[in-house]
């Protein structure tokens, strides 16, 4: 019987850091949206130079989620990393679908942001 609440106990925890490790990567990307806003209103930037900042907030933003899921972890850094930025990837995903009902990507658009988030993620996990 011990084990079991040990066992529930520890999937609560990893849920939980999951779950602080997504809000950190989602606070750094509304800061890093708001500074991009600026720079865009203030500098009037071209469509390229706005979609080149919207790759780096991903990698960015998913780099410090994997991050802090590492160091909350302490074992199998570059996994839960991993976990965070697939996790992170699937949540732009929803709220994508939730906001727009399709997908305005194509699919290779679709996997390349995929691999960026999921790399971002790893990386700050191993560097945690």
């Amino acid at each position: 019987m011990e084990k079991k609440t040990n066992y529930k106990s520890g999937m609560e925890m990893k849920a939980l850091w999951a779950l602080k490790s997504l809000l950190c990567a989602y606070v750094v990307t509304g800061i890093l949206l708001l500074l991009l806003t600026f720079l865009l209103y203030k500098f009037g930037l071209g469509e390229d130079k706005v979609t080149a900042g919207i790759i780096v907030i991903y990698i960015v933003s998913a780099f410090a989620g994997g991050f802090a899921a590492g160091k909350m972890a302490k074992f199998k850094k570059f996994l839960w990393g991993l976990a965070m930025g697939v996790l992170y990837f699937l949540l732009l995903v929803v709220i994508t679908l939730g906001i727009y009902h399709t997908l305005q990507d194509d699919g290779i658009h679709l996997l390349i942001t995929f691999l960026l988030c999921a790399g971002g993620g790893m990386l700050g996990g191993m560097l945690s």
